[in-house]
Parts: structure tokens; sequence; C-alpha cells
């Protein structure tokens, strides 16, 4: 009997850290910017190459990324206006999902008179360099934009 009650604790442990983060408001209010980065991107992914609805298209977005970035995005994609080279927060077309959710390297964030710029670094194979903009929005760091480090074409 005692056998099984651990393994009930174990399991009822690992589920609980497995969800602790990404979906709970209040470890939002404490979460660094890289911390917010690396759960957007692990809530980000996994959606956007499964195939259903763009993540943009998400009530959940809120959560990660600033009303007006969420809102603008949401026009542009309706509009059937946003660019066709490559995803607004991954910067690529095509990417390989189960290398780049295995592989997210935030790197130490820069401050800049109150916004977070956190490099992310995907994949263990074809990399991709982002820098990620958050503001602090009623104490959450949300993302406000995301640019690519490659040179400009």
């Amino acid at each position: 009997m005692r056998k099984y009650l651990a393994i009930f604790v174990a399991t009822l442990l690992l589920s609980f850290n497995g969800t602790s983060y990404a979906g709970n408001p209040a470890h939002a209010e404490q979460a660094t910017p890289e911390t917010r980065v690396r759960d957007f991107y692990a809530w980000f992914i996994p959606r956007l190459a499964a195939d259903r609805d763009y993540p943009i298209m998400e009530k959940e977005i809120y959560r990660h990324v600033v009303k007006p970035t969420v809102d603008l995005l949401r026009k542009q994609y309706q509009a059937n206006k946003l660019s066709e080279d490559a995803e607004y927060f991954t910067k690529v077309q095509d990417f390989d999902e189960k290398d780049w959710a295995g592989h997210i390297a935030v790197h130490p964030v820069f401050m800049l008179d109150g916004v977070a710029l956190v490099a992310v670094t995907f994949g263990s194979k074809d990399k991709q360099t982002n820098i990620v903009f958050l503001r602090q929005e009623n104490g959450i760091w949300k993302i406000t934009k995301v640019v690519d480090t490659r040179d400009y074409r």
C-alpha cells in the first residue's frame, strides 16, 4: 500500500510541476524576462507546429504578448497581410519542431530604459537567434516585438 501511495504522490508532484509555470498567473508575476520568453516559446512552438488555428488567434496569447501587438498581428493575419517570408515570432518559414522545442537557449537579459531585450536561440542544427523585446504590463513581463539577428536584406 505504501508503494502505491508513494507512486501516486510522485505522479501528482510531477504532473503539478509540469503545469505550474506557464499556466500559473502567480508565476507570471514573479517571472523574469528570460523565464517569460522561455514560457512563451514552450507554449507557442507546439501550437504553431500543430495542424490547427494560428496561435495568434488563441485567447491565451494575451498572457504572453501585449494587447496592441496581438491586435495588430491579428488584423494583419485576418487581412492576409502577414509576411509570407517568415512567421512573426520565429522569424522563419519552416523549422524542426522537435529540435526547436528541445533546444531553446534563452540568453541573459539586457535592460534598456525599462525594456528587456532577451536573445533566444532555437535548434541544435540550423540555429535561429531572435531578439525578444519585453515591457512590464501590470507587473508582468510581456512581449512587445521580436526581431531576428540576420543581416538586413
